[in-house]
């Protein structure tokens, strides 16, 4: 069997924040793993690390040292096309409750947007795959 890993997220509010990722992410609740002081979310297919909230007392302070990308139109070549997907999941996470810090745009074409969730923990929105967009924007 392989290495098995999961992304652990420190919240004031877990089942909030777990809530608002599940929505963000496609994940479902992780059976057996929602705590008073906990929960965990897995991707339905199995593919992709679970994403696990703990609850601590102290609230953030400062910006994260590490983060998550989504990349909605990985793959999509067509420019527009991939503004329009890039630009239609974001509209989706700020209904979740996140919002947006910041966009970088290249040529006219959305390069990645920095965003926060509900308990502003920074997260990237970008358009290609790692590497793709530039130092400056995350």
């Amino acid at each position: 069997m392989g290495l098995v890993w999961t992304v652990t997220i420190d919240a004031g509010d877990p089942k909030r924040l777990a809530a608002s990722w599940a929505g963000a992410l496609g994940y479902i609740d992780e059976e057996g793993h929602d705590f008073e002081d906990g929960a965990s979310r897995v991707d339905p297919d199995g593919q992709r690390p679970a994403v696990s909230f703990l609850w601590v007392p102290e609230a953030k302070t400062a910006k994260n040292r590490c983060h998550l990308d989504l990349w909605p139109a990985a793959g999509v070549e067509d420019l527009a096309e991939r503004d329009a997907v890039i630009r239609t999941k974001v509209s989706a996470l700020v209904t979740a409750g996140a919002t947006i810090t910041r966009e970088a745009s290249w040529a006219g074409h959305v390069e990645g947007v920095v965003m926060a969730d509900p308990e502003d923990n920074e997260f990237c929105v970008a358009g290609s795959g790692p590497g793709h967009w530039s130092r400056s924007a995350a």
